[in-house]
């Protein structure tokens, strides 16, 4: 897994946070004592569920060192480990599992969603966010470069996204779960420029893709990928640039 960036990443904490507080709000429950943020990144969005239920222990997660260094220093009153998703075990049982934007990168959702909802108390809540936007421009510009002969045998499988159809995380989940609870919002992010896409990416989708190449075939990669972003993307009349980005969410309670 390529290196995470915490200052790039949050060059746009507003917006990758905005979808968090938004999935917040659909958790009903009176009170919790334990929650878990899984996938905590640099701990922006652990700061919101701890906000959201301000008695609760609240520990945030992620397998990054890069990310927890990161969240422990700008989070002090948090409590934050490294851990993997796919093989955490809980010490008690959760109130709450919230993960923002960090299953896409984990596999085998089917076992691994009901492994997390065992660990959850009767009534408790696994609360998921993903990106469901990979048949957007920016990542369909993003194979086509990465098939072009020059970029080939570098960029093979450079796009290890997991995220399925709503439909399949229901079958998944109705199962172990009372209650399931699933929608979709597309956010249409307002960027300054072209450039703004390229830099919100290098924080996330475009990294498995720059780690395989050396700094001047990044440039020139960046480059092709912009000109392409441009056709894409029309400026508003204020030359600013309209960015959809659909996401998916889903609420299961044990």
């Amino acid at each position: 897994m390529p290196n995470w960036d915490p200052q790039q990443y949050l060059r746009f904490a507003k917006e990758r946070t905005q979808p968090c507080v938004d999935l917040l709000t659909r958790i009903e429950l009176d009170r919790a004592d334990y929650m878990v943020d899984m996938g905590c990144g640099p701990g922006n969005s652990t700061e919101k569920l701890a906000g959201r239920f301000p008695e609760a222990e609240v520990w945030g997660v992620d397998n990054s060192p890069e990310m927890i260094e990161r969240a422990r220093r700008d989070y002090t009153k948090l409590r934050f480990e490294l851990g993997d998703a796919r093989d955490w075990k809980s010490h008690r049982p959760c109130d709450v599992i919230l993960s923002n934007a960090a299953f896409q990168w984990a596999p085998e959702h089917e076992t691994l969603l009901p492994r997390l909802v065992g660990q959850l108390r009767t009534g408790g809540a696994l609360a998921v966010q993903m990106p469901r936007n990979f048949q957007s421009p920016t990542h369909q510009i993003l194979r086509r470069l990465a098939r072009e002969a020059k970029w080939a045998a570098k960029m093979q499988e450079r796009e290890p996204y997991w995220v399925k159809e709503p439909g399949f995380y229901y079958d998944v989940l109705r199962d172990v779960c009372t209650s399931v609870e699933l929608w979709e919002t597309e956010y249409i992010h307002v960027m300054p420029d072209h450039e703004g896409i390229v830099e919100w990416y290098k924080g996330t989708g475009l990294r498995p893709y720059l780690e395989a190449l050396d700094a001047s075939e990044q440039e020139a990669f960046l480059g092709e990928y912009l000109e392409q972003l441009r056709e894409a993307y029309p400026r508003q009349s204020d030359g600013r640039v309209l960015f959809p980005f659909l996401r998916l969410f889903f609420v299961a309670v044990r």
